[in-house]
């Protein structure tokens, strides 16, 4: 009966031990999985996020620049580049700029960016036209003709281009900031994996500890049945 006994109470720890570690597995996998996805959430804030929307200002940089070289040619008078060199300088530029929208369309792009994106490079395209125009017109024209013409359509285009990179860059922040939510809950799923493995741990010890005592008892029972 003892030994029926004694047999009964170890099986019953050791099937407690059993589900204790596949517990502790478990636990285990999930927490890997989830440093995974925080590592995947970090990467994709920098690469996704953070880098398109430096690029985004690279990119208005260099349209400003463009701006002001083709405003600088119809307004004054003393013009430094003729049309030949403006036109190499312009076409530099656009060179930087398709290469950063190059970069930028291999990132995760959500619907709305997408959409915002390819609007942005038609409005692009339209105003490589523009400018492709003016430069040829400008030794057929008089510097009043260039600028009644720059002044019916700049404005508009450079608006439009404007407002989609705006968009564009609230977008890296919307985005950034669901990203940046579900990094925190990752973050806190990790640390419940975390209290699960100390509770466990310190049912381990208590589990080690009842049946350091059980059999010392069992010891001492055994020790009184001889001298009985």
């Amino acid at each position: 009966m003892k030994f029926a006994y004694s047999l009964k109470q170890k099986s019953k720890i050791a099937l407690l031990l059993f589900l204790i570690m596949t517990c502790t597995i478990l636990i285990r996998v999930l927490e890997d999985r989830s440093i995974k996805n925080m590592e995947k959430a970090f990467s994709s804030l920098y690469n996704d996020r953070l880098v398109p929307a430096t690029d985004i200002f690279y990119i208005s940089e260099k349209l400003y620049t463009k701006r002001f070289l083709l405003e600088t040619f119809i307004y004054s008078d003393k013009n430094k580049l003729d049309p030949k060199e403006l036109n190499d300088k312009l076409r530099t530029y656009d060179s930087q700029i398709d290469t950063l929208l190059a970069k930028y369309e291999k990132t995760f792009l959500v619907k709305n960016e997408k959409n915002h994106l390819t609007d942005l490079k038609v409005k692009l395209l339209e105003n490589k036209v523009f400018e492709k125009n003016i430069l040829l017109n400008a030794d057929a024209f008089d510097k009043a003709s260039l600028r009644k013409m720059y002044d019916n359509y700049s404005e508009q285009s450079f608006v439009g281009i404007s407002n989609l990179l705006s968009q564009l860059t609230k977008i890296q922040t919307v985005v950034g900031q669901e990203l940046q939510k579900e990094s925190q809950n990752i973050i806190k799923g990790t640390n419940l994996y975390s209290t699960l493995q100390l509770i466990l741990a310190i049912l381990i010890g208590i589990l080690i500890v009842s049946i350091v005592f059980a059999s010392n008892v069992m010891n001492i029972r055994n020790e009184k049945y001889k001298l009985n």
